[in-house]
């Protein structure tokens, strides 16, 4: 079984090269406790929709882009034992959304089940 955490966040393009750097300490701290993969994306093909979509589902201002990222972990039980592990790491006891890279308000995550895995 694999379980995914699923991020959607929007970040000033001014801010991509910060939003980079603490993407990258994350990814290691995520590592470090057991995460079997972590991925931060950038959007690269992603229209506003008339309903819903990427830029739509954070409120996308101008000068703004999406990054889509995922955490996989081999079971729910398995998520939460990092996750655990994780919020205790200095690395994010220190850090402070008020002084993040991105717009916390505006960002949205959830655990997800495997459906189809090929």
């Amino acid at each position: 079984m694999t379980y995914v955490d699923g991020f959607v966040v929007p970040v000033p393009k001014k801010n991509l090269a910060a939003y980079r750097k603490m993407a990258n300490k994350a990814g290691k701290t995520w590592m470090k406790y057991g995460a079997l993969s972590y991925m931060e994306t950038v959007a690269d093909d992603v229209k506003p929709g008339k309903t819903t979509s990427f830029p739509q589902s954070v409120k996308l201002k101008e000068g703004e882009t999406v990054i889509f990222s995922w955490i996989t972990y081999k079971s729910r039980k398995h998520r939460d034992q990092v996750n655990a592990k994780v919020m205790k790491d200095p690395f994010m006891a220190s850090f402070d959304v008020k002084t993040a890279p991105f717009d916390g308000k505006r960002m949205f995550w959830g655990g997800f089940k495997k459906l189809v895995a090929m």
